[in-house]
């Protein structure tokens, strides 16, 4: 059993019926694999599902969904890490959005692969990324 950690560009496809992402997850679901988001996710991927012309058919599928994923919520110490985290990178020439280092927190801090189709995770150390998305 793996568990993962869906980044935005992964959790919004799962609300069209006939996405090959939403296919994969829901196999892997049935196989034991856990799928979670955290707060940050939940709140990009609302606002872009919602803001769409079937923004209210899209709330409502994510509704049936969201039961089947888990939310962290983010807290003072992954606040903390993700601004260290920001920092390290900075010094190391890279730049990493602040809701990015946020949701890298949250993987690494329960170990969680992260789904994602960002690039900038790769400079991330000891955080494991895959691109389902590519592989649809």
């Amino acid at each position: 059993m793996t568990s993962y950690l869906l980044d935005t560009n992964h959790a919004s496809p799962l609300v069209t019926l006939r996405h090959p992402l939403r296919r994969l997850v829901f196999e892997r679901l049935a196989v034991q694999d856990a799928f979670a988001i955290c707060a940050p996710v939940l709140t990009e991927a609302l606002f872009g599902i919602s803001d769409l012309p079937r923004g209210s058919a899209n709330q409502a599928e994510w509704e049936r969904i969201r039961t089947r994923l888990r939310c962290y919520s983010v807290d003072e110490s992954d606040a903390i890490e993700a601004a260290m985290l920001r920092l390290s990178l900075r010094r190391q020439g890279r730049q990493l959005a602040t809701i990015d280092a946020l949701i890298a927190t949250v993987a690494l801090r329960y170990g969680l692969v992260l789904l994602t189709t960002d690039r900038d995770f790769l400079a991330v150390p000891t955080l494991q990324c895959e691109n389902w998305i590519s592989a649809t």
